[in-house]
């Protein structure tokens, strides 16, 4: 298997013993496709929620319509609240989220580039501010370049356990 950051998740994962669980508005899959491409990836990916539109992300995932009335599906908040969304519904022990703006224009006043990621764990939940540049595709893989660098950060310095050791 050649190195590439998702074969590194997978690989650190595994060792851990951790699974993940992804919610992509912007990446509408990526990411979890991404992990699922590498051999082993059964036991770590326990799926992903592609939550495109606010009531996916509503009844899904369990993020408050009222946060989403006031700031919008564009907002750290609202990436956090997925990520925990992911983790909790489909039982990981990482959630991660996208989303964002990927154009061809602003959003909701978030101009083009726009992205917020998150990572989920029993121990909190961080959320990451991105602004990339280029068409609707290098936003986009930007995104899951930098959402599956944070997965490895956490894996590799976080103090997460599996579930049946918390």
């Amino acid at each position: 298997m050649s190195y590439t950051p998702a074969a590194e998740v997978v690989a650190l994962a595994t060792r851990r013993g951790l699974t993940v669980a992804t919610a992509e508005s912007l990446t509408a899959g990526l990411v979890a496709s991404a992990l699922a491409d590498v051999p082993g990836a059964s036991s770590v990916l326990q799926g992903g929620v592609v939550a495109y539109q606010v009531e996916v992300k509503q009844n899904l995932l369990g993020v408050d319509p009222d946060l989403l009335a006031a700031v919008g599906a564009v907002d750290p908040r609202v990436a956090a609240a997925m990520a925990e969304g992911a983790r909790l519904a489909l039982v990981a022990d990482i959630g991660v989220a996208t989303t964002g703006v990927a154009g061809p224009s602003a959003h909701q006043g978030k101009p083009v580039g726009t992205v917020f990621t998150a990572i989920s764990t029993s121990s909190g939940t961080r959320s990451f501010e991105h602004h990339f540049h280029g068409g609707r595709d290098d936003i986009r893989a930007a995104t899951l370049e930098a959402v599956l660098a944070e997965l490895l950060g956490e894996l590799s310095g976080g103090t997460n356990r599996p579930r049946g050791e918390l």
